[in-house]
């Protein structure tokens, strides 16, 4: 198991993103409804929001709620949203001790009143937090995320005020909804899925990718000591040779 002496602190990932995947099947495999998991699922948030401020983590990226998650059946989304308004009240204490800033990306329009209300007062008191930039993809695709940036960049293209030979990377990167953030450099996800699930597809475009068949509500500190590690072990190139690099 990782343990927190074998983690190189000058070679942590600027920003680390976490795909929070298996509350439903760790519920299932107890027997359990899906709201225990996601319950669950909660408490591990602030395990690992709390491990990754005492490491020194600038940014985590946590993939909350995803576009496709409004498909799901009715109540149990509600009841997600409850979930959220409950966890946002109770953790703005540990938002505060650790100097953790919370920040959202997403449709945040769609996000019930409360729900959004609650999500605003917390980034609101934590706005002058420095240690770390927690992020919450709420009601977040990637994909709208894109599009939204096209189409605004199509506006100022077709009104003169940007030229099409000006857009390039950065460009397009102030345009996004993570336009404050640095890319990602190490995506994490949970429970035995290899997939992105249409998260952060511009912003992951180098970065280094870690699968664990460990559900979510399971994943500890240790576990994720053990992705930072396997993350420092690896050769970072961008597109160069090794011998480049060294």
């Amino acid at each position: 198991m990782g343990n927190i002496n074998d983690i190189n602190k000058a070679k942590l990932p600027k920003h680390l993103a976490i795909i929070m995947d298996g509350n439903g099947r760790w519920a299932k495999k107890q027997g359990l409804v899906r709201v225990v998991g996601h319950e669950n699922g909660a408490k591990t948030v602030r395990e690992v929001v709390e491990a990754c401020a005492e490491l020194g983590i600038e940014n985590l990226t946590l993939y909350a709620f995803s576009t496709e998650n409004w498909n799901r059946p009715k109540i149990e989304v509600r009841t997600l949203m409850k979930l959220l308004v409950k966890s946002l009240k109770k953790e703005i204490k540990t938002l505060q001790d650790n100097n953790i800033k919370l920040s959202a990306i997403g449709n945040l329009d769609h996000l019930p009143k409360e729900a959004h209300k609650e999500l605003i007062e917390v980034i609101e008191k934590t706005k002058d937090n420095q240690a770390m930039t927690l992020t919450l993809a709420l009601s977040y695709g990637s994909r709208e995320e894109l599009i939204s940036a096209i189409k605004t960049l199509s506006l100022k293209v077709k009104n003169n005020i940007i030229s099409v030979d000006a857009i390039d990377e950065s460009i397009i990167n102030k345009h996004l909804y993570t336009q404050n953030l640095p890319d990602v450099d190490l995506l994490i996800r949970t429970s035995g899925e290899h997939r992105i699930s249409n998260f952060l597809l511009w912003q992951i475009a180098y970065a280094e990718l870690y699968f664990t068949p460990i559900l979510w509500p399971d994943f500890k500190k240790a576990d994720l000591y053990d992705a930072l590690i396997a993350y420092q072990n690896r050769e970072r190139r961008f597109g160069k040779t090794s011998e480049q690099i060294s």
